[in-house]
Formats: C-alpha cells, structure tokens, sequence
C-alpha cells in the first residue's frame, strides 16, 4: 500500500500538548498513533518552549509527516494565557518550518465543526465521534491526545478527502451540481470512472 500523505495534528500547550498522526492512502485517512506531550515538570516559561520545539521535532523525526495541522490559539480574556500559547504554538511551528513543512491553522470551532458538526462540542463529544469515524479502540489517557488528531483529521477533510479529489478533477463545486443537474448522487451515477 503506497502512502500518498502523513499528517500531524497538534493542540498546542505550554502544560500539555495533544498531537495525533494520520496517514492518507487511495484518498482514505487511517490512524498512525496519538499522543499528550506533558511540560508541566519543566521550570519556567522559557524552558517549557525550548521543550515544546524539541518534542515536536522528535515527532517530525520519528513519523516523517508531509503536513503540519496545527489548532490556532482561543482567543480568551486572559492576555498573558493567549501569549503563552501563541510561543507554544510558534515553537511547534518552526519546528515544522525547520524541516520545510507546509503548515495549516484552524480555529478550534473550526476543528470541532468538521468532526461533530457543532462548533461548540465538548472534548468528550469530539473524541467520541473521532474515534468512531477511524475505528480506533485505543482510549486516550487526555481529551488532549484526540483534540491533536482532531486537528489532523480536520485537514485531511478540509484538503485530503476523497470529496476535495473530485472537486479537483471536475473544475469546481458548481461546475459538477449543474453537469449532473441534482447534486453529489446523480454526479456519482453519472460519472463511475470519476470515482477513486
């Protein structure tokens, strides 16, 4: 089986970080490994970014992902969290820029939409649809493990997926719904050796 991608997910943190690894093959995401990076025993600020940079350069060297996917920082009322997340988000980032990996942010609501359909689910939520979807048995000792392969999962459907392909090589959305005249099922019917 050829591996067409490796995708690492990352839900940054300065006291734990959650990261998920998924690999695409034939236009089907298939679940590698997760995992909660946990900093809290480093001393100081400073020390828990340097430590944030070598984790997930670790990662990088061990899985070998083509992308990064990584959560954009909630925006909060507490400025001095946000900052702190945003250098922990940065170190995970050049990380990945250190290796030449192209690099994609989504908003928390974003993630959660893409896999449950609501904005506002819970981690419980997420992680239950999440592991359903990719047939995985493994329970996480965090909701911080399945938020980072949320995160990868939310890429692979927002670029990777099976629907992305055949918008690809039918030009557009719209293009495709007025050639078949009612949609993705009369499309599917009418175009069988479109389908990967």
């Amino acid at each position: 089986m050829t591996t067409d991608k490796v995708i690492l997910g990352i839900d940054p943190g300065t006291q734990m970080m959650g990261w998920g690894v998924l690999e695409l093959s034939r236009g089907k995401a298939r679940y590698i490994s997760m995992g909660v990076l946990n900093f809290k025993k480093e001393e100081g600020h400073f020390s828990k970014i340097a430590a944030v940079y070598r984790e997930v350069e670790a990662l990088i060297l061990k899985y070998r992902p083509d992308e990064l996917a990584i959560e954009a920082p909630f925006y909060g009322k507490n400025i001095q969290s946000m900052l702190k997340l945003g250098r922990a988000q940065g170190a995970a980032i050049s990380a990945a820029l250190n290796h030449s990996m192209p690099i994609t942010e989504y908003a928390p609501k974003k993630v959660k939409m893409s896999i449950t359909g609501k904005g506002a689910a819970s981690k419980e939520q997420v992680a239950t649809v999440l592991l359903s979807i990719l047939s995985v048995d493994v329970k996480p000792d965090s909701y911080d493990a399945t938020d980072g392969l949320a995160v990868a999962f939310c890429h692979y459907l927002n670029g990777s997926g099976p629907i992305t392909e055949l918008c690809k090589n039918s030009a557009s959305v719209s293009k495709v719904k007025s050639k078949s005249g009612g949609g993705w099922g009369d499309f599917i019917r009418n175009n069988p050796s479109r389908i990967k």
